[in-house]
């Protein structure tokens, strides 16, 4: 089971590498890595579960930040609908690609966060509002999805790991709230 005694920081070499693709059919090791990955997503947002084993809550893991430099990630976006309380979006992503995106903008009116850093970073994260994304899935099939809003800045920021890049990366340093016309503020 992973914990956040798993997640490297900051700092730490890997997340900077550019991680590598995963080999088809994937070994057991990758498929296990990918079941724990979405399980600590799950537990993370369970609040008795994250209370009891200290995790603080996520959507997205990648494997760069367990310190393996694998292009594996996996995403846990819960429904904020009680009378549909299946996820929007749970899924482990094995080599995935931004196949197209938008010409439109959109960045989180709270800013993001990441496991891996243990401080707040003020600033619009720019990224792509719209995003069409290939990934392999466990059993090797070949999968495509179109992802909006949110969903598709969760995707992005665990893809940004998978290639060495930070959220803060993004950010403006001269100005951190500046934003160009037409951008989608998502609150």
């Amino acid at each position: 089971m992973i914990t956040m005694d798993d997640i490297i920081r900051e700092g730490h070499p890997t997340l900077r590498e550019v991680a590598a693709e995963v080999s088809f059919p994937l070994s057991d090791e990758d498929i296990e890595l990918g079941k724990d990955m979405l399980e600590f997503l799950k537990n993370s947002q369970d609040p008795v579960k994250a209370e009891e084993l200290q995790l603080r809550g996520g959507v997205g893991l990648a494997a760069p930040q367990l310190d393996i430099s694998k292009r594996i990630i996996a995403v846990h976006v819960p429904s904020n609908d009680s009378e549909n309380p299946e996820p929007i979006l749970s899924a482990v992503m094995y080599n995935p690609k931004i196949l197209s995106h938008s010409v439109q903008d959109a960045c989180l009116g709270e800013g993001e966060g990441c496991l891996s850093v243990d401080r707040e970073v003020p600033g619009y994260v720019v990224r792509h509002a719209r995003v069409t994304v290939t990934y392999y899935d466990a059993n090797g099939k070949k999968q495509k999805i179109r992802l909006k809003n949110y969903e598709a800045i969760v995707v992005q920021h665990e893809i940004d790991h998978l290639n060495g890049v930070m959220f803060y990366d993004h950010i403006n340093e001269a100005n951190p709230f500046a934003l160009k016309e037409g951008v989608l503020v998502i609150e």
